[in-house]
C-alpha cells in the first residue's frame, strides 16, 4: 500500500510552499501526495467530504491550481484533493491520521501578517499524532541543502524523533547534525554563572559522551548518513543558529495523557517560531 504525504492547502503563499515542499518530499518517499482544504462552513454534521459541485468557486479553484501546479512540476507523482466538512485544525488533525506525513504553512490567509506561526499552525503542531512539517513562504532552502538537523535529549533520546531524522537525511544524501543543548548545573547559579574551565570542561566531556551514545544505535543502522555531533549551551538558540542554511530542523513533542492546553515543549516553541528551515514536529512517548 503506498504511503501518503498530506498537504494542507488554503491558498495562502505560505500553504502554497508547503504544498511544494510536501510534493518533494512525497516522490523522495516514493509516497502520493494529497491536498487537503477544510472548510467549516460546509458542514451538514454528518459528511465528512465535500462533493466538488458543493464547493464555493474559490475553493475549488484554490484545491485545482495547485494539484495543477504541481501535477506540471512532478508528472509522475499521484497528486488527490479534498476538501474536509470541519474546522481547519481539526480537519487537517482527522484527515492525516491516516498520512505518513503532515505538512503545512506557518501562516494561512487570516491573522496579523507580522505573525511567524499562525494558531492553526501551532494547534496542529500542538496536537497531531503524526510528524508535522511547518514551512514558511521564504527562507525555504533548495533541494541542495547539506544538512539535517536534529535536537537531541541525550540524557533521554527519543527512539521515535532520531528515526525520523536520519530516514530525512539519508532520503535527501545530508549529513545530519545531532544538536545537544545542555544547560549548567544549577549550583553554578549561586557564583554567578561562572564556572572554572577545569569543571566546564569535564561537564561537556560528559554531555558528549552522552550524545555519543545517544547515537550509536542509528549511526550502525544508517551507516550511509555522515552525522555531525555538536554539543552546546542551551538547546533552542543552538537549533536555531543550526537552522540557517539547513534542509530541515527536527524536534520532538512529547505526547501527554490529557487535552488541555497546548502539548508543545519550550524548544519545540522556540524553534517554530524563530528557525529560518522547516521545522518538522515528531511526537513521541
Amino acid at each position: 500500500m503506498t504511503s501518503t504525504v498530506l498537504a494542507g492547502v488554503d491558498g495562502s503563499p505560505q500553504s502554497t510552499a508547503a504544498a511544494h515542499w510536501a510534493a518533494a518530499e512525497a516522490v523522495r518517499r516514493g509516497a502520493s501526495l494529497r491536498l487537503v482544504h477544510a472548510w467549516p462552513w460546509l458542514t451538514d454534521g454528518v459528511s465528512s467530504y465535500a462533493e466538488p459541485d458543493a464547493l464555493p468557486e474559490a475553493v475549488r479553484r484554490t484545491l485545482a491550481e495547485a494539484a495543477e501546479d504541481i501535477r506540471g512540476l512532478y508528472p509522475d507523482l499521484t497528486v488527490e484533493s479534498d476538501a474536509v466538512l470541519d474546522a481547519p485544525v481539526d480537519g487537517l488533525l482527522a484527515a492525516a491520521a491516516e498520512a505518513e506525513l503532515l505538512v503545512i504553512g506557518s501562516r494561512g490567509r487570516g491573522g496579523f501578517t507580522g505573525l511567524l506561526l499562525g494558531s492553526v499552525s501551532m494547534s496542529v503542531a500542538g496536537r497531531s499524532t503524526v510528524p508535522l512539517v511547518v514551512v514558511r513562504e521564504t527562507g525555504t532552502p533548495g533541494e541542495g541543502a547539506a544538512e539535517v538537523v536534529v535536537g537531541v535529549d541525550a540524557h533521554t533520546p527519543e527512539a521515535e524523533v532520531l528515526d525520523f531524522a536520519f530516514r530525512e537525511a539519508a532520503l535527501r544524501g545530508a549529513r545530519l547534525r545531532a544538536v545537544h543543548g545542555w544547560d549548567l548545573p544549577p549550583v553554578f547559579g549561586y557564583a554567578g554563572g561562572v564556572v572554572p574551565a577545569a569543571e566546564l570542561g569535564q561537564l561537556e566531556a560528559l554531555e558528549a559522551k552522552l550524545l555519543s551514545l545517544a547515537l550509536a544505535g542509528l549511526r550502525e543502522q544508517h551507516p550511509e548518513v555522515e552525522v555531525v555531533e555538536d554539543v552546546q549551551v542551551g538547546a533552542a538558540r543552538a537549533l536555531v543558529e543550526a537552522s540557517t542554511g539547513a534542509a530541515l530542523v527536527v524536534v520532538g513533542r512529547g505526547r501527554r495523557p490529557i487535552e488541555f492546553g497546548p502539548r508543545l515543549g519550550r524548544i519545540a516553541h522556540a524553534v517554530l517560531h524563530h528557525a529560518e528551515a522547516p521545522v518538522a514536529v515528531v511526537p513521541h512517548g
